[in-house]
């Protein structure tokens, strides 16, 4: 018997901008942007990689960097370039815009044209942020008849400040060499995964 995908990703719940996993922790992602690093100069490229460096080493955390690729569907750009082209009166633009056209959809059949997406996720769990109690130890990881943490909304938001603190340490640090960012809300993270 197959499982669906959906049984396979470990998200109980997404809300307020933040991912809950089955066992309670919770995620922030960051969309970031990149960097054009080889058309920097030496000296800007030195200063790129020591601002990263000491990102880095700030960091009294992980966090996870991912890289999502997906080939470029340009079919709807063409297709308004082909309206244009129908609408205009000139001749000679007429026939410009065909073999700019042609020029495009060669160009996309001879190599893979692909997007890039940045993102940075940044976990928090109540472990990471306090010492547990040996009765905590024993209650550790105690899950609701739903076989998936519960969490009181009071609890919710106060593990989000949380956060929002480690993601604003992030974001600040990111800034710190050039890079751009947006917080993912729910609806871009459902999309997400």
């Amino acid at each position: 018997e197959g499982k669906s995908t959906q049984s396979q990703v470990p998200v109980s719940e997404i809300r307020d901008g933040v991912t809950i996993l089955n066992d309670g922790t919770m995620r922030a992602t960051l969309m970031v942007s990149s960097v054009n690093f080889a058309l920097k100069s030496q000296e800007e490229q030195d200063a790129i990689v020591f601002a990263y460096q000491d990102f880095l080493n700030s960091l009294d955390f992980p966090v996870q960097i991912t890289i999502s690729s997906r080939k470029m569907d340009i079919t709807p750009y063409i297709e308004s370039v082909r309206i244009l082209r129908d609408k205009q009166q000139n001749d000679l633009l007429r026939l410009q815009m065909d073999e700019y056209i042609k020029f495009i959809e060669e160009l996309v059949k001879g190599s893979n044209i692909m997007t890039k997406t940045f993102f940075v996720t940044i976990p928090f769990s109540v472990q990471q942020s306090r010492k547990e109690s040996p009765v905590g130890k024993i209650f550790k990881g105690f899950k609701g008849a739903t076989g998936k943490h519960t969490m009181t909304d009071e609890e919710f938001e106060h593990n989000r400040s949380q956060l929002m603190q480690r993601v604003n340490q992030v974001a600040l640090g990111l800034r710190s060499f050039g890079l751009r960012l947006v917080p993912l809300q729910t609806q871009e993270l459902l999309e997400l995964y």
